[in-house]
């Protein structure tokens, strides 16, 4: 009996959210065993590794998915428009209504030129929410002592939850929201809207507001949602396991409601992490379309509809 618990917890340890000191240690990006150039310096982690993997799961993923979706020959008959597979019918059903229900109410004429990005950065950042519930990092420690030991890792992670992966998903959305801004009023209209209507003695101060909250104020919220979203969830996740291990040689009048009361509710986390996950790479693209549709007008009345229409949806989109 002492054999079996003695390798039971062995076999516990051996994952990293069990035996890390700290809870957060296991969130962190680990490097992979590569040689260095200069202390603090790595050509590889197990972030990039998943940021890879979710770039390759896109491209085959959706190459199979636009062969399943697309009309078959004129012999099928009405069956040509059907999607028999049921993984990319559901995908097709998220397509269309990102475009339809979410996109177009707000980019009207300009939905089709703009949702290839607005659907790349939905699914990329979706994916690698859902890479980053698989225990990939946790496999490698399993398998291999000293990589466990030095906390290196090939892949695994959340890459969504590394501030520098976020920080360059929204200066990506930051360049487009402002780059049509500029393709759709011009560079003068571009600039004019940052007067935001006021006289222009109030320009020396709403301008430099309003120009901020353009090129940074939007995309560092965009950054830190997703950012702060991904981390809570894991790191409240490896401190549920991690009473599981701090218990373990603990008496059985402890150590089995803690057990029981930790894996419950690391069950429902991860439950919440899987809604988390869809609902953080939505909001991502809302806003982004939000921000798009926000400096876009055609004349003043349009513009204060759809500015109030754009600013309804942010407030929802934060409550």
């Amino acid at each position: 009996m002492l054999d079996t618990l003695a390798t039971t917890k062995n076999f516990l340890s051996s994952f990293t959210f069990l035996a890390e000191g700290s809870p957060a240690d296991h969130v962190y990006n680990h490097i992979a065993p590569v040689s260095k150039w200069g202390a603090g310096y790595w050509v590889w982690s197990g972030n990039q590794g998943n940021l890879v993997l979710s770039g390759l799961i896109l491209i085959v993923g959706f190459i199979w998915a636009a062969n399943k979706i697309k009309t078959g020959p004129e012999s099928e008959g009405s069956r040509r428009y059907t999607t028999t597979n049921k993984l990319a019918h559901m995908i097709e059903v998220i397509c269309v209504y990102l475009r339809e229900e979410v996109a177009r109410p707000l980019l009207h004429d300009r939905t089709e030129k703009l949702m290839p990005f607005l659907w790349t950065t939905f699914f990329f950042i979706l994916v690698n929410n859902l890479l980053g519930l698989i225990p990939l990092l946790d496999i490698q420690h399993l398998a291999s002592s000293e990589l466990r030991q030095h906390h290196q890792a090939w892949f695994g992670g959340t890459a969504t939850q590394n501030i520098w992966v976020t920080g360059v998903l929204a200066l990506l959305a930051a360049l487009v929201f402002n780059g049509a801004a500029i393709a759709r009023l011009g560079l003068g209209g571009y600039i004019k809207h940052l007067t935001a209507g006021a006289p222009w003695f109030a320009w020396p101060i709403i301008v430099p507001i309003e120009f901020l909250g353009q090129v940074l104020i939007k995309p560092v919220a965009l950054a830190i949602r997703l950012f702060a979203n991904m981390t809570a969830g894991h790191i409240l996740l490896a401190t549920l396991f991690m009473f599981v291990f701090q218990v373990w040689d603990k008496a059985y009048v402890l150590k089995v409601p803690i057990t029981i009361i930790s894996v419950v509710g690391a069950v429902l986390v991860m439950f919440l992490e899987l809604f988390v996950a869809f609902l953080q790479a939505f909001i991502f693209m809302f806003l982004t379309s939000v921000f798009i549709s926000l400096m876009d007008h055609h004349d003043e009345h349009g513009h204060e509809h759809e500015h109030d229409h754009a600013h309804g949806h942010e407030h929802a989109a934060h409550a």
